[in-house]
């Protein structure tokens, strides 16, 4: 099972590619890093390195990069990305957290 997109992350990365002007060769990195209150944090962002071991995909027009590591926690999440109010962000849904912290941002497994 892979790493999926939201419809609404696939346009908000898309959005934030060309609002920031980035070329063609930037990819979409997500991730896991030790640390976080329940343990594990995600990590998002956009990068032009790839690593001998990097698991690369395409959704949907984005290039989508994942350490192999980061992989084995994240096989089967989906990045959404959620408007509320004035504010929006992007959230992990993934279904090999056994627990998550109450802003979303770390979990363990």
């Amino acid at each position: 099972m892979a790493l999926s997109l939201s419809e609404a992350a696939v346009q908000q990365v898309k959005e934030l590619k060309r609002a920031q002007n980035l070329p063609d060769n930037v990819f979409l990195r997500m991730g896991v890093k030790g640390g976080g209150c329940s343990g594990m944090s995600y990590s998002l962002e956009f990068d032009t390195e790839i690593g001998p071991h990097d698991r690369e995909l395409e959704i949907d027009g984005i290039k989508v990069v994942c350490d192999k590591k980061s992989y084995l926690y994240l096989t089967g999440t989906m990045l959404d990305y959620v408007q509320q109010g004035l504010t929006g962000g992007f959230t992990f849904v993934n279904p090999n957290a056994k627990s998550t912290c109450g802003c979303g941002t770390s979990f363990s497994a």
